[in-house]
């Protein structure tokens, strides 16, 4: 009979680390954007904006996490550098 597996200190029983985003840490943004922050970066008039933006399918891609709505840093930074692009070439 095998002797018992000593945990590391971040480790759960299961093997995984204790704290989720240790495992994520190196594809997920630290902090994800809320519409209000895109208020706030881009000087929209109301968060309205952000949600007329979704429903039209013209604004960055976001998602929903419950009823909460959510865009990943870089995304936006995508679709800002996008929308950038078009409008200098126009």
């Amino acid at each position: 009979m095998s002797s018992p597996r000593t945990l590391k200190s971040r480790e759960t029983p299961s093997g995984l680390p204790d704290d989720p985003r240790a495992t994520l840490r190196g594809g997920l943004p630290d902090r994800y954007l809320t519409p209000e922050d895109l208020v706030t970066m881009f000087g929209l008039p109301s968060v309205e904006t952000v949600y007329q933006w979704r429903r039209k399918r013209i604004g960055p891609p976001g998602f929903r996490v419950g009823r909460y709505l959510r865009f990943n840093p870089a995304a936006v930074q995508a679709w800002e550098a996008e929308r950038t692009a078009l409008s200098n070439a126009a």
